[in-house]
């Protein structure tokens, strides 16, 4: 058994509760509110900010030039692809540049990116890949089963978000990290392997507490 195929029998109890979480159902069966999607739309510009420089990072980490170039292509991706795609995207739910350059973080938004910047700062490209892997694997898993939902990648709000995430090339990069930290962890001890874990845990249950948090609308628990 790889140590992915660990993680993701680890990781299986909460990403369930990613799938039938009602803010992800909502996408699937197109009944989400506008209103609420608006607000995620804005935390995950806000997210992503932060996330593309894990990828940076993970090129300062990385051992060969090969990775270098793997994680330096990905944050121009993230970069000047995914958030201009994602500005376009927002602009159909009324949001507009300025606003998504703006915002401020919620509490879990923060809380979830400074965790992982954290951890990827001061820790391994293992530790790294572990912090930022639950999104991108947890996001092409979802994105495949709404995919399997009648309907869901021709809805005109959210179709294009289904599409995306459950697309190959989207895949692929999962495979990719997957891959690179199946190679990371060989020959470490079982003591390293058990903390590896309880990173991709951790950011598995920052992963829900981000879906919640855009359903419920929430900046901040008191709502200031």
């Amino acid at each position: 058994m790889q140590f992915s195929d660990r993680l993701f029998e680890k990781a299986k109890p909460i990403w369930e509760k990613n799938h039938q979480h009602p803010f992800v159902q909502g996408i699937g069966h197109g009944t989400l509110e506008q209103n609420k999607f608006r607000f995620y739309m804005v935390q995950d510009y806000v997210y992503l900010m932060d996330f593309s420089k894990l990828f940076a990072l993970g090129a300062v980490k990385a051992k060969d030039t090969r990775t270098m170039g793997k994680f330096a292509q990905m944050l121009d991706s993230t970069l000047n692809v995914e958030m201009s795609l994602h500005r376009q995207y927002a602009e159909r739910f009324g949001i507009s540049s300025g606003e998504l350059e703006n915002a401020k973080p919620s509490s879990v938004t923060l809380a979830y990116t400074h965790y992982m910047l954290h951890v990827s700062e001061n820790g391994t490209l293992a530790e790294l890949i572990c912090a930022l892997l639950p999104c991108m694997w947890s996001y092409w898993e979802i994105g495949k089963e709404l995919n399997n939902i009648q309907g869901a990648a021709g809805h005109e709000l959210y179709g294009e978000w289904v599409s995306m995430y459950s697309s190959d090339e989207f895949g692929s990069l999962s495979i990719w990290l997957i891959d690179l930290l199946d190679e990371s962890v060989v020959g470490k001890s079982d003591e390293e392997l058990n903390s590896l874990e309880e990173i991709f845990l951790n950011t598995s249950r920052f992963e829900y507490m981000f879906w919640d948090m855009a359903y419920k609308e929430e900046m901040w628990p008191a709502n200031e």
